[in-house]
């Protein structure tokens, strides 16, 4: 254990001592004359927002798992804020919206905003012209941070329970330089692949939730089911909190992708608040036509589909097409969630599901309504409605094909460095104590058994 740690450590000297050299510019933190106050105030916030989902999704994961499982499923999503963080500043941003590489509409240039080189107060520079960016792009880089964040958190619902922390943190940062950051570059970057098919994802469809579904049900896969899969949340209240958190956040998430304080972040605003009422309360009401009681449990999970449904079209749908979005997401998703169930997948807190079939059927939506609202554009390009959805459908295809293949690699590649799944022993005693030392509350586990893992691991 010590040895893989002296190499994590030996990378944050590496990225120190690369922060060292790489200089920064003289007026760099000016701004330039197309700034607007105004949006970088609204943007801000909604940055701020979009950072309160990620702790918003570890109590919505860690209320899910066992008590002895808790503090560790929590920890998983924080220590994306880290991981994540460092990263992007590294090389994460210039991979997702750096000069596009040869062309291909593919991944950005490493070397275009390496340790955010160049990316200050103005708003000058050629990614901000083509985006027609008001803010700095600094803050624009800030904003798109949080979204590659709690991509990789998304993830770890699907192997709750059984994963190792030090393998985890592995994974993520591979997952973030060869899957999330080629996707936002391809969906986000104004020469990426699915831009120039006029493929619309307004705040993450794909590059979000899509590609952590699909990685989320290849982790569930590979890691195998674990040994006690019957289980009672730890904390149902902590489920409630976390969606809340979540609903909140997301109005940063979707709102503040407009880019702007305008009528568009206005309309996405309500429209994801309008879809996460629909599918919380259709949720709950398809429980109930199964025979089951409305549920605390059940009105989170809706609440968060919905959120989820809406996020590809939010700032281009009406209101009512939001309705009708949440209400077709939510069946298909009820559905999936009713068939894993009965297969020997054990998604442990229903990622795919939910956010990788949320986003996918959103997505496909995105391709039937959004026309109407940018039919004059497109048709000026030639680009029929029907052309419109297809492109959908097949960047869809990519992104599952890419994603699933790309991901079991990985997982494959992480277990060779570091075994991903805890052993047996460890599963019992519960991650928190296993991977932590800590617990939540009395540990479930006896006193004696307690002792007896301690020496064992001691004599090690």
């Amino acid at each position: 254990m010590k040895k893989r740690y002296v190499i994590f450590t030996a990378i944050i000297a590496f990225i120190a001592v690369m922060g060292y050299v790489v200089p920064e510019e003289s007026g760099i933190w000016e701004f330039s004359d197309n700034i607007s106050t105004a949006d970088i105030a609204w943007m801000i916030t909604a940055t701020i927002f979009v950072l309160m989902m990620t702790p918003g999704l570890s109590f919505f994961y860690g209320g899910m798992v066992r008590k002895k499982n808790v503090i560790s499923t929590i920890l998983q999503s924080i220590i994306a804020m880290g991981v994540i963080s460092v990263l992007w500043v590294f090389v994460g941003f210039s991979l997702s919206f750096g000069d596009d590489l040869g062309g291909l509409g593919i991944i950005g240039n490493p070397s275009t905003y390496l340790m955010f080189h160049n990316v200050g107060g103005a708003a000058t520079d050629n990614l901000s012209m083509q985006l027609g960016l008001t803010i700095p792009l600094a803050l624009y880089a800030l904003f798109q941070m949080k979204f590659a964040i709690i991509t990789p958190s998304l993830i770890t619902g699907s192997f709750a329970e059984r994963v190792r922390f030090s393998s985890y943190m592995v994974f993520m940062a591979l997952f973030c330089i060869f899957v999330y950051c080629p996707l936002a570059h391809m969906t986000w970057h104004p020469d990426g692949l699915f831009a120039k098919m006029h493929v619309k994802d307004f705040a993450g469809g794909i590059t979000v939730h899509a590609s952590s579904g699909v990685a989320a049900l290849v982790g569930a896969i590979f890691l195998g089911r674990r040994k006690e899969k019957k289980s009672e949340p730890a904390n149902v209240p902590y489920v409630i909190l976390g969606a809340a958190l979540l609903w909140l956040g997301w109005f940063g998430f979707n709102a503040g992708s407009s880019l702007h304080a305008d009528g568009m972040a206005v309309k996405a605003f309500l429209n994801t608040n309008t879809a996460a009422a629909t599918a919380m309360l259709l949720w709950i009401f398809l429980d109930c036509l199964t025979g089951r009681k409305p549920s605390a449990m059940g009105a989170a999970i809706g609440g968060v589909l919905g959120l989820v449904a809406i996020t590809p079209s939010a700032g281009w749908v009406s209101i009512g097409d939001s309705i009708t979005i949440a209400v077709i997401t939510t069946l298909v998703s009820n559905l999936a969630c009713h068939w894993k169930s009965r297969t020997s997948v054990d998604d442990a807190l229903d990622v795919f599901p939910t956010h990788g079939v949320g986003g996918i059927v959103g997505t496909a939506l995105s391709g039937v309504f959004v026309y109407k609202y940018e039919s004059d554009i497109l048709a000026a390009e030639g680009v029929t409605h029907l052309q419109f959805f297809f492109n959908h459908v097949i960047a869809l295809a990519i992104v599952f094909v890419y994603t699933f293949l790309v991901t079991y690699g990985l997982y494959y590649l992480t277990n060779k460095m570091i075994p991903m799944r805890v052993s047996e022993e460890d599963e019992h005693i519960g991650l928190d104590i296993s991977q932590h030392d800590e617990h939540y509350g009395r540990p479930e586990v006896g006193k004696r058994e307690l002792a007896e893992y301690y020496s064992e691991k001691h004599e090690e």
